[in-house]
C-alpha cells in the first residue's frame, strides 16, 4: 500500500508534518519509524506477553477484574466485541494503565494496576515501554499540531495524565469452528490515536473511504498509527477515525498466533472535547457535535463495545 505515508520520526517535525496529516486525513493512518522506543525493550515486552498468556487458564483468570470494563488487568476470550457485531472476537487481552501519583484528583477515573506475579520483571517491563510509547506518541501529535496550523506543543497539556491504556494481544491459531468470527472485527478506536507494534504479521486492514479494504503493512520494528474517535471529533472529522479489522490468516498461517501492543493514547478524564475553529465552517456549525469530556465520551463507547 504505497499511498499512506512512512516517516520517520528522527527528522525535524515541519519537514513531514503535512505528510503524516494528509496521510490522517485520507487513510486514518500512517507508518511511523525510527520513533525511539529501543528494540530490546520491545523484544522484551513481547517475551512478557508471550510468558503471561502461555499461564494456565485459571492463573490467569486470576487476574480477570469484574466490574472494571476491562480497564486493568486480564480480558479472557468471549469478552469484547466490536460495536453492532453479533459475535465476539478471536483474542484475549491484559491492560497496563497509568500509575498516578497518591492522592492525585484523576484517581476517581483510573483503577490501579494489578500485576501478574508468575511473570517476573513484567511490572517494570510494561511501564517502562508505557513511558516510552508515551513520548513517542507526544511527538506524533506534535507534528498533528503544526499539520492543523497549531502550536507545536498544543497537545500537551491535553493528555497530560490522560487515561491512556498499552493493550497487550494474543490471537490464537484460528479455531476450526470459528463460525464467522475474525480475530477483530470491523471497528474504530475510541482514543486520541493508537500506536501499535507488532502489525508487520500480515491481517491488519483498514477500510478506504471508496470502500475498499487494504493491508496496512509496516516493516519490522515500525509503528502504524491511526487516529482515534476523540481526535476526529475534536478536528471534526478532518483527520479520520478509520474502520479497521484483523482478518484471520489462511494456511499455513492460520496455525499460528498472532501477538501485538497496542497503546491507547487518551486525552485527560477532565477533557473537554470541542471542535476546534479552524476545523468548523461557519455556515456548517450547527453541525458539529455536541462537547462532550474525555471520560464521559470513553464510558458511552465502552458500553457499545460489551466492556461496561
Amino acid at each position: 500500500m504505497s499511498d499512506i505515508a512512512s516517516v520517520s520520526l528522527e527528522r525535524p517535525l515541519r519537514e513531514f508534518s503535512e505528510e503524516l496529516g494528509r496521510s490522517f486525513s485520507e487513510y486514518g493512518f500512517a507508518i511511523v519509524r525510527d520513533h525511539g522506543i529501543p528494540a530490546e525493550l520491545i523484544a522484551r515486552a513481547e517475551e512478557k506477553s508471550r510468558a503471561f498468556f502461555a499461564l494456565p487458564e485459571e492463573t490467569k483468570l486470576k487476574y480477570h477484574l469484574k466490574g472494571q470494563g476491562g480497564a486493568r488487568g486480564y480480558t479472557p476470550f468471549g469478552i469484547e466485541r466490536a460495536k453492532d457485531a453479533q459475535v465476539h472476537d478471536l483474542k484475549e487481552f491484559w491492560h497496563v494503565g497509568r500509575t498516578l501519583p497518591p492522592g492525585d484528583a484523576l484517581e476517581q477515573y483510573m483503577q490501579p494496576n494489578v500485576w501478574p506475579e508468575e511473570v517476573p520483571s513484567f511490572r517494570d517491563t510494561f511501564e517502562t515501554l508505557y513511558a516510552t510509547m508515551e513520548r513517542t506518541g507526544l511527538r506524533i501529535l506534535s507534528a498533528i499540531a503544526l499539520h492543523l496550523g497549531l502550536p507545536e506543543h498544543f497537545f500537551d497539556p491535553t493528555v497530560e495524565h490522560g487515561n491512556s491504556v498499552m493493550r497487550l494481544l494474543h490471537y490464537p491459531p484460528v479455531p476450526a469452528e470459528a463460525e464467522g468470527r475474525i480475530r477483530a472485527a470491523a471497528h474504530e478506536d475510541i482514543n486520541t490515536i493508537t500506536l501499535l507494534l507488532g502489525a508487520e504479521e500480515a491481517g491488519l486492514e483498514l477500510l478506504s473511504k471508496d470502500g475498499r479494504w487494504l493491508p496496512v503493512s509496516p516493516p519490522e520494528g515500525a509503528l502504524a498509527v491511526n487516529i482515534g474517535d476523540m481526535l476526529q471529533r475534536l478536528t471534526n472529522g478532518r483527520l479520520r477515525s478509520t474502520t479497521h479489522r484483523v482478518v484471520n490468516p489462511v494456511g499455513e498461517r492460520a496455525r499460528h498466533a498472532r501477538y501485538s501492543m497496542p497503546f491507547f493514547l487518551h486525552f485527560r478524564p477532565d477533557f473537554l472535547i470541542e471542535a476546534l475553529d479552524q476545523c468548523v465552517d461557519e455556515d456548517r456549525r450547527d453541525e458539529v457535535e455536541s462537547p462532550i469530556t474525555a471520560h464521559d465520551y470513553l464510558m458511552q463507547r465502552l458500553r457499545e463495545i460489551n466492556l461496561v
